[in-house]
């Protein structure tokens, strides 16, 4: 999948100067997640419904151990 033209963004609680964080890029049918120290480097390419229940599992605590 080409991703060179997408839009990436960091989460809104990355600071301003976070050079260690992922970015996201939502294109038709993907989501992109790179490396943001790598910008040029390789990404992950998920389906929609995968990342998102990736997204809700991760804010409700379950990869946290105990």
């Amino acid at each position: 999948m080409d991703l060179r033209h997408a839009t990436w963004f960091k989460s809104s609680k990355s600071g301003p100067n976070c050079d260690n964080c992922v970015e996201v890029a939502y294109v038709t049918g993907a989501v992109g997640v790179r490396d943001s120290k790598d910008k040029t480097g390789p990404a992950l390419v998920f389906a929609p419904g995968d990342w998102h229940a990736f997204v809700a599992r991760t804010r409700s605590g379950g990869f946290v151990q105990h």
